[in-house]
């Protein structure tokens, strides 16, 4: 690379880099022919080409689409798809636990409506037809506390763009962390996003979870901690015309 500059293919790939451990300890026996048997069932594959198409991941209708992105060990992703059979549900995690974890709670519960991708958001987002999703859902990212990391926050403003274009009007994006540095990182780049409105109105609004919300292990495990989580909604606003 000439002159240390990223070449235009480089630049992509840079940007789609997913940071963070993608295994950790190895999976037992059980977990593991779980995943095998599974996990292919259950993986989203994207197209060679052209958009998703959201209505051919499903063996049923749905009503709508929701996402989560980064779901952990997927306890919020699977009460989410338990709580409305109705809509199709997309998690993303490249964490290889994690997806072990949330593939035994899926096989658990007998879920038709939950798709899983293991890699970056972005490559969903990109493929996803404009306003589509009903709900997108960012809780407890890896916060990247050192300055010099701060690039690799999932939340910034190209991802904002592609969850506006995704987002339904009158959609929203549901944030959490108990980072708050991460939690004024995520206000400034949403208050400046000309999609987003903060549906804020008291304290309570920030402080609290939403009471159709569930916890997910990472918000216990902060809880536990003493620390306060910060709970962010935003409206996707009406497209103009």
């Amino acid at each position: 690379m000439s002159g240390g500059l990223l070449t235009a293919a480089a630049a992509s790939e840079e940007r789609r880099r997913v940071y963070g451990r993608r295994k950790g300890k190895k999976l037992r026996a059980g977990r593991q022919a779980l995943v095998d048997e599974l996990l292919p069932r259950l993986q989203l594959d994207l197209p060679p080409s052209g958009p998703l198409d959201p209505a051919a991941l499903f063996p049923r209708p749905i009503l709508g689409l929701w996402l989560e992105i980064g779901f952990g060990a997927g306890e919020h992703l699977v009460a989410q798809a338990r709580a409305h059979p109705e809509l199709g549900f997309i998690g993303c995690e490249p964490y290889l636990n994690g997806m072990a974890a949330c593939v035994a709670q899926v096989a658990e519960s007998g879920l038709d409506n939950v798709r899983l991708f293991g890699d970056d958001a972005r490559l969903i987002l990109e493929r996803l037809p404009r306003a589509t999703l009903g709900r997108a859902h960012i809780l407890f990212p890896d916060p990247w506390p050192k300055v010099r990391h701060h690039r690799r926050r999932i939340v910034s403003m190209p991802v904002l763009d592609l969850l506006a274009a995704a987002l339904t009007d009158e959609a929203e994006l549901r944030l959490a962390t108990d980072h708050m540095d991460y939690a004024r990182w995520m206000l400034a780049h949403l208050m400046r996003h000309p999609a987003f409105e903060w549906l804020a109105e008291r304290p309570a609004d920030w402080q609290a979870r939403a009471e159709d919300e569930t916890p997910t292990r990472y918000e216990q495990k902060a809880l536990d901690q003493g620390l306060k989580p910060i709970y962010l909604r935003f409206r996707r606003r009406p497209r103009a015309g």
